[in-house]
């Protein structure tokens, strides 16, 4: 007996030391590749992760298939083991840093582990982590004022929820409660989210399963790169009133629209349309939904809510993503009157609003405004965004840079003036840039968009590397 355990000791001690040299080895080849001639160099950053200990990128790919569900789907050739995170930074199982430019998808706001948010979670814990709506807490009433305070007009009243397709979900509901109608308009290419309602708010087939959806229209999209009108806002805008007058009775439930579209590879809608939108809708009865949840708190950077942007306030907004900073929380924001519509029977939500997510909630708002973040992501992203134009000058295969503040979208194209999507190169560059140290994301219809939308506490430096690496990636091609 006591052999045996001797010789797992030995065996522990040799798994360790290999994780130590793997780990080494790593740190020194990413050192070696910042010193090769022409290779962008990361920024510096102290900071070491605690050595990790757990399974290897090769193990949890294998378990990820044997046991979680097939239709997962993950980025580059050879997937990433996220294993530590630090500011704007994420650390592999290796030690290697990489510059966080998704922000696992637009939802790290503040950077990763920060002290304060953490600080906020661990204290709710050591209170309290879960109790129910039906008791009082104050950290759901703090957070749902806080909430308000950052918001226009009269929308005052707030239901949370633990993600964006739920608020979305019940936004769409009290939309169909409140106006009698059943009908609602979304825009081609944009996405609400996977639920039974919200998968039918979305417009692309590449979310969609062959399920009742049933209520749901879809209005040309006001793309200004790829839309049929340009930058012509109201043109656009005359689709919806046509939708209204051919494929309704004439009164509609509500009207969604992110204010920038995420997932549908960065669109910023043309000039002039949510407000020709919104009137359009408002008098056919209907409400005007905001999603901001990959646009909103801050990223866009010259304003804190995407819509505000366009000049016009919603009757209900939607959030989710980085109002929790990486905790599950969304939240559905409107005024005390159409709040009322769900007075009578009782909507209940186990988790949405426990006190561990909203006094993250508070949290992260807290750090947004110490830190002038929003501030920051303008500064930052305008410089960003004028680099990669001059990145557009440079390579063809650039076709589109759009997108405001810390939310950024890069077209890749195969030829300019038929806008060919330029998939494999996409895929091609995306691969070589995360070798170079550098992670971001991919959307669009085509799969052919980069999506950059890192946490709000990037740095111009960061933004150097970022445009570099991709400088060096397309050099290559």
């Amino acid at each position: 007996m006591k052999g045996v355990i001797m010789a797992r000791r030995a065996l522990s001690s040799g798994v360790e030391s290999l994780r130590c040299w793997r780990r080494c080895l790593s740190q020194v080849a990413q050192k070696q590749a910042e010193t090769d001639v022409g290779v962008p160099k990361m920024p510096q950053f102290d900071y070491s992760p605690p050595l990790y200990t757990g399974p290897s990128a090769d193990e949890i790919f294998a378990k990820r298939k044997q046991y979680l569900s097939p239709a997962l789907f993950h980025f580059y050739s050879k997937p990433v083991n996220v294993v530590a995170g630090k500011g704007q930074y994420l650390f592999d199982e290796n030690g290697r840093r990489y510059l966080d430019g998704f922000g696992g998808i637009a939802v790290v706001s503040c950077g990763h582990a920060h002290p304060d948010i953490v600080q906020a979670i661990v204290d709710q814990v050591n209170r309290v982590q879960h109790s129910t709506v039906l008791y009082l807490n104050h950290a759901i009433a703090d957070f749902a004022e806080a909430l308000a305070a950052k918001m226009p007009g009269n929308l005052k009243v707030v239901f949370f929820t633990n993600s964006g397709t739920e608020a979305n979900e019940l936004a769409m509901m009290m939309t169909r409660l409140y106006s009698g109608s059943n009908d609602i308009i979304s825009l081609r290419n944009g996405y609400h989210g996977n639920g039974s309602a919200t998968m039918g708010a979305t417009a692309m087939c590449t979310w969609k399963y062959n399920v009742a959806q049933s209520g749901i229209q879809h209005a040309l999209n006001p793309d200004p790169y790829r839309g049929d009108f340009g930058s012509d806002g109201k043109r656009y805008a005359k689709d919806v009133e046509e939708i209204i007058q051919y494929g309704t009775s004439g009164r509609i439930a509500g009207f969604f629209a992110e204010a920038i579209q995420g997932v549908g590879g960065i669109v910023e809608l043309a000039p002039g349309y949510l407000p020709a939108a919104y009137d359009i809708v408002r008098k056919a009865g209907g409400l005007c939904v905001a999603d901001e949840i990959q646009s909103g708190y801050a990223r866009t950077g010259s304003h804190f809510w995407g819509f505000e942007s366009h000049g016009v306030i919603p009757d209900i907004v939607t959030m989710a993503k980085g109002i929790g900073n990486g905790i599950p929380l969304g939240a559905v924001v409107t005024t005390p009157e159409i709040a009322q519509v769900l007075v009578g029977r009782a909507y209940y939500n186990t988790f949405g609003g426990n006190p561990l997510c909203t006094a993250a909630g508070l949290a992260v708002l807290k750090v947004i405004e110490k830190e002038k973040l929003q501030e920051n992501a303008f500064v930052v992203g305008s410089y960003m965004k004028e680099r990669l134009n001059a990145l557009k000058e440079k390579y063809e295969l650039i076709g589109d840079v759009r997108g405001r503040g810390l939310m950024l979208g890069v077209e890749l194209v195969t030829d300019r003036k038929l806008k060919t999507p330029a998939r494999e190169q996409t895929i091609h560059i995306m691969d070589q840039m995360k070798e170079l140290g550098v992670l971001i994301g991919k959307g669009g219809y085509f799969g052919n968009v980069f999506r950059i939308t890192p946490p709000l506490c990037f740095t111009k430096e960061d933004a150097d590397f970022l445009v570099d690496a991709m400088d060096h990636a397309m050099s290559k091609m």
